[in-house]
């Protein structure tokens, strides 16, 4: 199938991981190798209805053995008309008791309708129009598949962090009980403080069984989507995981071409087609067929006499036929193709306008993802910044340990925040590409004007 090689839009995560497995996905997933085996189905009805505009040929080669008895056959309808004792008497014929004779034919026949009304081509058409439809169906699939993979990943990634991170909290949190608890003993902390302490590192150690639980139902989404459980999910995953960032900008503009190639668009339009060929089809039966048909061979009693020029026969054949008396039905399948033509037009402008809007959220949800990324990065830095003076502080004796560990803790659920930011951008992020059928090219940046004409054209061109 190399007409439906993939886009590698995944690439643009700049993530070695993630592309090994996408590609394994691609490889193993039984719903692309459902849709897959759908293509071939279209393409071989595609090839079976271009076939109908060629003639048709056979070969014939079989023998006829006539043995009956006489007084069945042509004797009894002498004896019938009287004929058979006169032939006798006055011609001394007579009739032996059983006629046998037999007959070895060779030959071929042909047949051909001419296609004037074009009945046959707008049923090839039609059949080649929903073999690209099926096609546009496999890239939805695929999209599909690959964005659950994509968003899978994501979340283990964000997960593993979140654990990692969610640990290194508990660490804190233990020591800042501990130092509690001393003060507590030696009198320079109350008891709500104590219990505060112990409720802080409670509470977050009851965040990590539910952090493993998603990571171990992250883990088993893979396995499903990766067509059962694989040996090689450690290679696959590594116990390290970082989503770098994307090494594509992001668009600023769609153009209008580049939503009329998504593959739900693109898909509703090829089926909009078919209609449209299949109810030309159904108009050209209305009305006379003209076809031609006929043999050529040789017939012999005897097989040596095929090599005989004598022995050759053959014959031509010129049908007009009209439409059959069938009642209504052939005005009926007018009507019907008529509507299913009105079906699949509605459908069409229903996923060019469903489309537009998909990705007009999906172009504002990437980009506050992107400046709420922006703001907790900075966040991050300013924490990071304050662990470090805190530690600092207390390296030099002017400030307590107690700060160390509570800039720790601010430093930690920073980083929590970031990461599931980062999950969030990668995910507005696959929700454009998923809005796009896949990729954007880097080229099609344009101001917000052009941008809102681009989806307003392809807008109209669904309703016309």
């Amino acid at each position: 199938m190399a007409s439906l090689q993939p886009l590698a839009w995944w690439e643009s995560f700049a993530d070695p991981a993630l592309n090994r497995v996408v590609e394994a996905v691609l490889g193993s997933n039984a719903d692309l190798a459902v849709a897959a085996a759908r293509v071939e189905q279209a393409r071989a009805r595609a090839r079976v209805a271009d076939a109908v505009r060629l003639p048709s040929f056979s070969a014939t080669a079989d023998v006829n053995d006539l043995d009956l008895p006489t007084n069945a056959g042509i004797g009894a309808q002498l004896d019938e008309l009287g004929l058979g004792e006169r032939l006798a008497d006055q011609f001394g014929l007579s009739l032996p008791d059983r006629l046998g004779l037999t007959t070895y034919n060779l030959g071929a026949q042909f047949a051909w309708e001419t296609d004037f009304w074009g009945r046959n081509r707008n049923l090839r058409l039609a059949a080649g129009a929903e073999q690209l439809a099926s096609e546009s169906d496999y890239h939805a699939a695929q999209v599909s598949v690959l964005a659950e993979t994509i968003g899978a990943y994501l979340e283990l990634v964000d997960l593993r962090r979140q654990r990692d991170l969610a640990l290194e909290t508990i660490g804190l949190l233990a020591e800042s009980d501990e130092l509690t608890e001393s003060r507590y003993e030696t009198g320079l902390a109350g008891a709500s403080e104590r219990y505060a302490a112990r409720r802080a590192l409670s509470e977050a150690r009851t965040r990590l069984p539910g952090l493993e639980t998603g990571l171990a139902e992250a883990e088993s989404r893979l396995w499903i989507l990766l067509g059962g459980y694989r040996e090689d999910i450690a290679g696959l995953l590594p116990g390290s995981l970082s989503l770098a960032e994307a090494s594509e900008p992001e668009p600023q503009g769609i153009p209008a071409e580049l939503l009329a190639q998504r593959p739900d668009v693109a898909g509703a339009r090829q089926r909009m087609e078919a209609a449209r060929f299949t109810l030309g089809a159904r108009e050209a039966e209305l009305l006379p067929a003209l076809s031609l048909s006929g043999s050529i061979g040789l017939q012999a009693t005897e097989v040596g006499d095929w090599f005989d020029p004598d022995q050759w026969f053959s014959n031509l054949g010129v049908n007009l036929l009209g439409p059959a008396l069938q009642g209504s039905r052939l005005r009926d399948n007018v009507a019907l193709a008529e509507a299913q033509l009105r079906e699949a037009t509605a459908l069409y402008g229903q996923s060019v306008v469903t489309a537009v809007h998909e990705v007009e959220a999906a172009l504002a949800a990437f980009d506050a993802g992107r400046r709420r990324h922006e703001v907790l990065l900075a966040y991050v830095n300013d924490a990071e910044a304050e662990s470090g003076l805190q530690a600092q502080r207390y390296a030099n004796g002017i400030g307590s340990y107690g700060e160390v560990l509570l800039a720790g803790q601010v430093r930690a659920g920073a980083r929590a925040a970031l990461s599931t930011a980062e999950r969030d951008l990668g995910l507005a992020r696959l929700a454009l590409h998923r809005a796009l059928g896949g990729a954007w090219t880097v080229d099609v940046a344009r101001s917000s004007e052009t941008q809102a004409a681009s989806l307003g054209a392809i807008a109209d061109y669904a309703n016309e």
